[in-house]
């Protein structure tokens, strides 16, 4: 399926709010609103998102649109991998989130893992960054950077966090439900084969 209305979407939107952060001519900064506003629109005829919803999307960014950056762990432990169960969608999910600002991305997924499951680990390697316009076809509407990194077990004990509701290590063949907009299972294969071959480069793009 083409998500080409989406790219166009996306790519409207970021002009508008680059505008909307640097122009100071008021008729067009009106322009600027406009464009946003199509793309808003763009979006809700292709979605069942309501109107209403999708420039909050939107008003809540300012300044030169830039990619969203989430981070993943990977835990390994007997040859599984450390998983969360979502409150959100009721699926799982690598351990992790959006990068907050003041914090690398190691330290972030060391923040993430020990909120959201418990155990304390300490970050590695990284194993992979990749575009997520270019390794997922579930639609969404920001552009976002994915960062794997792998992690080792230190410590601490399976505990749910605020925003899951589950904890457990699964093996390669007997994977979960996965909540697919935060991983999916090509991703997961792709870390397994990391554990298993500690020399392999990291994948990019």
């Amino acid at each position: 399926m083409s998500y080409q209305w989406l790219d166009w979407a996306k790519r409207i939107q970021a002009l508008s709010q680059s505008g909307l952060a640097f122009s100071k001519d008021k008729y067009d900064i009106e322009r600027y609103k406009e464009l946003r506003k199509i793309s808003a629109e763009i979006i809700a005829e292709h979605t069942n998102l309501p109107m209403k919803k999708i420039p909050e999307l939107f008003m809540n960014e300012t300044g030169y649109q830039t990619p969203k950056v989430d981070v993943r762990g990977a835990v390994f432990k007997e040859d599984k991998i450390l998983m969360v169960k979502e409150k959100h969608d009721d699926k799982w999910s690598l351990p992790g989130g959006f990068c907050d600002v003041g914090l690398s991305p190691s330290e972030n997924i060391v923040k993430e893992i020990k909120e959201e499951s418990g155990y304390r680990v300490d970050a590695k390697k990284l194993v992979a960054l990749l575009d997520m316009e270019k390794h997922s076809q579930i639609p969404q509407p920001y552009h976002y950077y994915k960062i794997f990194i792998q992690c080792e077990l230190v410590g601490g004990h399976a505990k749910s966090g605020i925003e899951t509701k589950g904890v457990k290590f699964f093996s390669e063949n007997k994977l979960p439900k996965l909540s697919t907009k935060r991983n999916t299972e090509a991703q997961i294969q792709m870390l397994f084969e990391f554990m298993r071959n500690p020399q392999k480069v990291c994948v990019f793009d």
